[in-house]
């Protein structure tokens, strides 16, 4: 009667620690799409500044040349 019952205890434990790490994997992953998402926006906002920089300098190439 007590080795069934050891099994039944370490596999509840087994079932708590894997559920401690998937909570913990689930809070990285959060924060993981958090950092993606406020790159995405820092790469929008440096091609929109890009794209703006080049029609600039093509307006002033065109005034240079005769």
């Amino acid at each position: 009667m007590l080795w069934p019952m050891f099994a039944i205890a370490l596999g509840f434990l087994g079932l708590a620690v894997l559920t401690v790490l998937a909570v913990r994997v689930f809070v990285e992953v959060r924060r993981l799409s958090g950092q993606v998402a406020e790159a995405g926006r820092r790469i929008a906002d440096a091609s929109g500044d890009l794209e703006r920089a080049a029609s600039d300098l093509a307006r002033a190439g065109r005034n240079v040349r005769p």
